[in-house]
């Protein structure tokens, strides 16, 4: 488990009540019922940007706190806890994107405005339904960028997009030569394909700018795991203490403490694994890529055992819909193939070992 100083645990606290207080399941549920277009809910996005959190990473002399990946990582968990529809990851992730970059007028355009929160950005990186890298049939020609990505998080409202093309990385702003095709997805959150057809793009770096970025999406996201494995046990846990069942409350049964043991166990190795690849990025270690892919690795099987543990030992009512359940595991069904699936990414990590 990490050691935070001060402002981490007072960051830490603050987005645990404000997710509690302000942006409960209950909100989620809201929001799903309305279906806005982007998504999310304007007002709470305002509300994360005012109070700092979407500037976390970006550096100070651009309006950021550059308060780093760690602590990101902390707000994103407690976000993941109540389901928040939030651009948070996104946009972190594409503001890192510009301030790795070498455009110096992206820099001074974007990231202040991404800082307030007035805007979201996100990465356009996939181009099938597999995550993969290697190969990219997107292609930029006299500064216009043409190719399309299958699926893109927030891609329905983001003002600007980090588009990783055959060369590296492009930043694409505006609506010219960009088409958005919504995607309903189970977990009711904002995904679309996204055409860009000579859309005009400003080259933020080469193909070892898009893999740093992705390496740090991808830790970001198994920060929002941590958050929701962590929820679906709790509520799970609380369950088994209340529900009486042949006269004895569930917790009683040795069967089903082997089971909250064998998840709590695996809870706290996720916990090390995806805070060690938080603090590799902040520390720029060498080995960044390593960790990520052992934190998405070990985060989407545990994610994964958690949320189906949790629909199980509700039983019949946990695939209600007045039940939570069925939320969180929608949408780790999305966030487990996300930037790399689980096998990806052990195969990934295999061979960054020479196997």
């Amino acid at each position: 488990m990490a050691v935070l100083n001060d402002e981490q645990v007072m960051l830490r606290d603050m987005a645990r009540e404000w997710a509690n207080n302000e942006s409960p399941v209950t909100a989620f549920r809201r929001l799903r019922a309305a279906a806005p277009p982007e998504r999310f809910d304007a007002d709470a996005w305002s509300a994360i940007g005012q109070m700092g959190w979407a500037g976390i990473v970006v550096p100070e002399e651009h309006g950021g706190s550059a308060f780093g990946w760690l602590s990101l990582g902390l707000v994103l968990e407690q976000l993941g806890r109540t389901l928040t529809a939030s651009p948070l990851a996104s946009t972190a992730s594409a503001a890192a994107a510009i301030a790795m970059g070498t455009s110096e007028e992206a820099k001074a355009e974007w990231l202040p405005r991404i800082a307030a929160g007035e805007i979201v950005a996100t990465l356009a990186v996939d181009e099938g339904p597999v995550h993969a890298t290697m190969v990219m049939k997107t292609r930029v020609a006299d500064g216009r960028l043409t190719g399309e990505k299958a699926f893109v998080a927030e891609g329905d409202s983001a003002q600007a997009f980090v588009v990783a093309a055959d060369d590296g990385l492009y930043l694409v702003a505006g609506a010219e030569g960009v088409t958005r095709s919504p995607r309903q997805m189970a977990d009711s959150r904002s995904h679309a394909a996204v055409r860009f057809d000579a859309a005009p793009a400003l080259r933020l770096g080469g193909p070892e700018l898009t893999a740093a970025v992705v390496d740090r999406a991808t830790a970001a996201l198994t920060a929002e795991m941590l958050g929701m494995a962590e929820a679906a046990f709790a509520q799970t846990n609380d369950f088994l203490k209340t529900r009486v069942q042949f006269g004895q409350q569930l917790s009683t049964f040795q069967a089903l403490q082997h089971r909250m043991a064998k998840m709590f166990t695996e809870l706290e190795l996720m916990r090390s694994v995806v805070e060690g690849a938080l603090e590799a990025i902040d520390a720029g270690r060498s080995d960044i890529d390593q960790a990520v892919s052992l934190a998405k690795a070990t985060a989407s099987d545990t994610l994964k055992l958690v949320t189906r543990e949790m629909v199980q030992l509700h039983g019949g009512i946990g695939v209600t819909d007045e039940y939570d359940a069925g939320f969180y595991i929608k949408r780790a069904a999305v966030l487990e193939t996300m930037w790399g699936s689980a096998a990806y990414h052990r195969d990934r990590f295999a061979r960054l070992n020479g196997y």
